[in-house]
């Protein structure tokens, strides 16, 4: 049996004190009793380890105790690197900040919890700018509202300090999803590449054709193609 030094989260070998245990691996199960199970795994020199105590019988593998912990530990490495990882955005206002200014930040409070990030938006009160708390308490309740479809606020307009705060969640936490406006946004902006690189190569096939010798004909391309067609010319 392998020690475990921090601790042991599973019960190992002679911990195991059940009558009867469900040994798993590659795509096998099998109820044997412990004593048995302990004896194999003496012989194959590795551990009994409990994976599933709630399971009835319990539930074990035959596995190096050491190893087992290395891949329990590199599973949960590899899930936690999986998660999404929801980041604070701020977004700071001044107690009158106007419409263009309001909606610039609008929009990127929508996109930030579109990608399902949390928002903490504030109103910074300068000097006797405090005296309009109560304009940055409405600006906030308006902000929250015009962000219903995207997020849930978390907490209405307090004051700390200086500062007037307003948190908002995303309504679905998760993998960035593009809202409609995005998408119709981007169809738009690749339909006018498109139309670019069109015109862009009709203009070049025009250069090119206005570049070419009126009457070139099939003398266009032929080196010393203009000496034929003055000879053609003057016999003709």
């Amino acid at each position: 049996m392998k020690n475990d030094k921090k601790g042991q989260q599973y019960r190992v070998n002679e911990q195991i004190r059940v009558r009867e245990v469900r040994i798993v691996g590659d795509g096998e199960s099998m109820v044997i009793p412990t004593r048995q199970a302990l004896d194999m795994a003496r012989q194959q020199g590795v551990d009994l380890v409990e994976i599933s105590p709630n399971a009835n019988p319990p539930v074990c593998r035959l596995i190096d105790y050491s190893k087992f912990l290395y891949q329990q530990k590199k599973r949960a490495k590899e899930m936690k690197a999986k998660q999404v990882k929801q980041e604070v955005k701020e977004i700071r206002f001044g107690p009158q900040t106007d419409d263009h200014d309001y909606n610039f930040k609008l929009k990127h409070a929508k996109e930030f919890l579109e990608e399902g990030n949390k928002v903490r938006a504030y109103v910074f009160f300068r000097g006797r700018s405090i005296l309009f708390k109560e304009q940055g308490e409405v600006l906030l309740l308006r902000f929250a509202n015009d962000l219903e479809e995207y997020g849930k606020v978390e907490q209405m307009p307090s004051l700390e300090g200086k500062k007037m705060f307003l948190y908002l969640s995303p309504k679905k936490a998760g993998v960035a999803k593009k809202s409609q406006q995005k998408l119709d946004r981007e169809k738009r902006e690749a339909e006018a590449k498109e139309a670019a690189q069109q015109k862009q190569t009709e203009t070049a096939a025009e250069e090119t054709q206005d570049e070419m010798p009126a009457n070139g004909g099939l003398f266009a391309n032929v080196k010393g193609g203009d000496d034929i067609l003055k000879k053609l010319k003057k016999q003709g």
